[in-house]
């Protein structure tokens, strides 16, 4: 069990592990390692499992998933679903908002802030990142010297769509072929958020300048789904991930600051549940 801070109750909850057994068996024995390294964190492993959740025999898996792992679909009628990744993409309306000088969450996710130092590395559940190793454009990860990773983890029952974060322009996305580990503590020495496959997007914001977003396949994930929209608006549909957790890393220059409640949960190493529209920051004067 992991503990994450709620802003609600103030209070530290725990959070039950999705697959724990699983994934300390294939992180921390020597035939789990192997297995890994030869199948299961290969990108066909999880487009094979994703064949599975698109078909309707997958429908039955629905209901077991929502009462284990306590989702709410109250707005939706569960029967309306053709498969579990049809449950898994189901879509939302999005009606909150704030100020355009406030900086929001863009996902239901577990919140954790990081500083990037003045050689543009940052720690990361006790990994040491370049920031190159990660957005793999140095010219663009200079931006960032001494501001902040946003680190969104989007866990197995948290909603899997996620929207922009402001009004601007989409500069630049670009896919970079790799394994797929999950995104958990287990998986610490694998440096996943450099080593995953993930997608890169610069992006040209109205509010808060030239802003990277990656957006990290994980263990199981299928497909990162983007609109890619060129232009676009603050809370507007961004993409989604397929079946699975997955983590989405935003870089921003020091012209933030972050919620004292936020930066305070991350020093200790909590994270922090966040959702889509909620104020986590605001743009410095």
């Amino acid at each position: 069990m992991v503990k994450i801070y709620h802003r609600d109750s103030k209070k530290l909850i725990e959070e039950k592990e999705y697959q724990e057994e699983l994934l300390i068996f294939l992180y921390k024995t020597v035939i789990g390692r192997s297995l890994l390294k030869l199948f299961v964190a290969r990108p066909w492993f999880s487009n094979l499992r994703a064949r599975y959740q698109k078909s309707p025999e997958s429908k039955k898996d629905i209901l077991p998933f929502v009462k284990e792992y306590h989702v709410d679909i109250s707005d939706y009628n569960i029967d309306r679903f053709d498969s579990f990744n049809d449950f898994f993409t189901r879509k939302r309306m999005y009606g909150t908002t704030t100020r355009s000088n406030e900086l929001m969450a863009i996902a239901d996710s577990k919140l954790s802030v990081y500083r990037v130092d003045e050689k543009l590395k940052l720690n990361i559940k006790n990994s040491i990142y370049e920031l190159k190793d990660i957005i793999q454009q140095k010219e663009i990860a200079d931006l960032y010297k001494n501001g902040y990773a946003l680190v969104f983890r989007l866990a197995v029952n948290d909603y899997h769509r996620y929207v922009f974060f402001d009004d601007g322009e989409l500069i630049s996305s670009e896919f970079i072929k790799g394994e797929l580990h999950t995104i958990r503590p287990v998986s610490e020495k694998y440096k996943v958020y450099a080593r995953n496959s993930r997608v890169v997007n610069v992006m040209d914001s109205k509010s808060f300048g030239i802003i990277t977003q990656v957006e990290i396949g994980a263990l199981l994930v299928g497909k990162i789904v983007n609109h890619n929209t060129h232009m676009f608006s603050r809370l507007e549909e961004k993409g989604y991930f397929e079946y699975g957790g997955s983590t989405i890393v935003m870089f921003f220059p020091p012209n933030i600051m972050i919620d004292e409640d936020i930066l305070r949960q991350s020093q200790a190493g909590y994270e922090t549940q966040v959702f889509i529209g909620d104020k986590i920051g605001q743009r410095k004067e």
